[in-house]
């Protein structure tokens, strides 16, 4: 019996061995544990108060107009430091009032002390010079085709007619001529160029912008062969066409009336050099007629008065009307030329039936990033031709003797 209790309690001894030993580690190491956390606040407070000396020292030395420590520390934890940041970089001047700040200062006024920095404001957009875009295409006859020409068929000649009786044999009349008058379309291009390095960085529309200058550009282009236009590579304008004296004209040429004096209107009656022009186009055009001219004819020609002392011009009334003379509207053109010896200055007509323009509905813009690297081309076109359809539509005022 004592040897079974003896084991039983040596083996309760061994048994209990390992207990001991995990609980004796676990209290050392909350022991240790204990010591560094001691330790950690310890330290933490020591920076504390470290911090709290460095920032009493730095808003004394602010105080005494002293330069601060160039102290990464003293940097970060100075008042003013803080202060002048949130005013640079928010406006807010608050934390400013009360501190005594150092006396230098940054303005834009000099480039060195801190214009440079200040970066002006661009346009969103580029500002042209106006140019007069006015053109005969707002009063002509405009068509849209699909073919490299456009015909007009004229007939241009009369119908023989004769009084029949009852029982008389009715002799052949005359038969009409038809003529054909063909308008080729040109090719209207330009074609700018631009870094891409431009189109990437620039603060607006540069494409934009370039394609409305074309736009501007080609319309002031056409306007001009319109009218004076040799027809070479481009429109035929009507003043391009031989002019005869009204009382001899015939078909393929303009009429004209002269004012009776070489590079002026007439010293007396001046305003009779209108009213012939008026009426020497036949009264189915002159119900549709324009006249065109320049702003420099214009001028001169709203000076006239008629034998009762009334202005022969007439501003319109509503807005968006054009002027008037003589009750005919005024179409301002600059691309005609200015009063001169033997010069066509005034032109008067039903234009929608004299003059055709024959164009392509659109204008094509080419982008091509390829062939000039780094710069961009951009190639625009556009198909265009015009040229008088009826000569017996459009009359001239010539400033001649005869």
């Amino acid at each position: 019996m004592k040897t079974t209790e003896t084991k039983a309690r040596a083996g309760e001894g061994v048994s209990d061995a390992p207990a001991e030993e995990v609980k004796s580690a676990l209290t050392g190491f909350l022991s240790e544990f204990k010591t560094f956390q001691d330790d950690m606040t310890s330290k933490l407070q020591q920076q504390e108060e470290r911090l709290i000396m460095l920032d009493r020292k730095s808003n004394a030395a602010g105080a005494h107009f002293g330069r601060p420590a160039l102290s990464a520390n003293v940097d970060l934890g100075a008042p003013h430091q803080k202060a002048f940041s949130a005013y640079l970089r928010t406006g807010d001047d608050d934390a400013l009032r009360g501190l005594v700040l150092e006396g230098k200062a940054l303005n834009t006024q000099v480039n060195a002390e801190g214009g440079f920095l200040v970066d002006p404001q661009t346009s969103d957009r580029i500002r042209g010079v106006l140019k007069a875009t006015a053109s005969v295409r707002a009063i002509a006859n405009v068509v849209s085709v699909e073919a490299t020409s456009f015909d007009v068929l004229v007939d241009h000649t009369d119908l023989g007619s004769g009084w029949a009786t009852e029982t008389a044999s009715l002799s052949e009349t005359a038969t009409p001529q038809i003529d054909r008058i063909s308008i080729p379309l040109y090719e209207l291009a330009a074609m700018p160029k631009a870094s891409q390095r431009l189109l990437d960085d620039s603060a607006f529309d540069i494409e934009g912008w370039l394609a409305e200058r074309i736009a501007d550009k080609f319309a002031r282009a056409e306007a001009a062969a319109f009218i004076s236009g040799d027809g070479v590579d481009k429109p035929t304008g009507f003043l391009s066409h031989s002019g005869v004296a009204n009382s001899a004209w015939t078909w393929g040429s303009l009429g004209y009336i002269a004012t009776g004096a070489a590079g002026d209107f007439a010293a007396t009656n001046a305003s009779d050099a209108i009213i012939d022009l008026v009426y020497a186009l036949d009264a189915e055009y002159r119900a549709n007629a324009t006249f065109v001219m320049n702003s420099k004819t214009a001028g001169t020609v709203r000076k006239m008065k008629d034998a009762d002392g009334r202005f022969l011009w007439s501003d319109g009334l509503a807005a968006g009307e054009p002027a008037r003379l003589m009750g005919y509207p005024v179409l301002v053109a600059e691309d005609m030329p200015d009063i001169a010896a033997g010069a066509h200055a005034i032109a008067f007509g039903d234009f929608h039936n004299g003059y055709t323009i024959a164009e392509r509905p659109d204008m094509r813009v080419l982008r091509d990033p390829f062939s000039a690297k780094p710069h961009v081309l951009f190639y625009a076109s556009k198909r265009v031709g015009g040229d008088v359809s009826d000569f017996a539509a459009i009359k001239l005022l010539k400033f001649a003797v005869s």
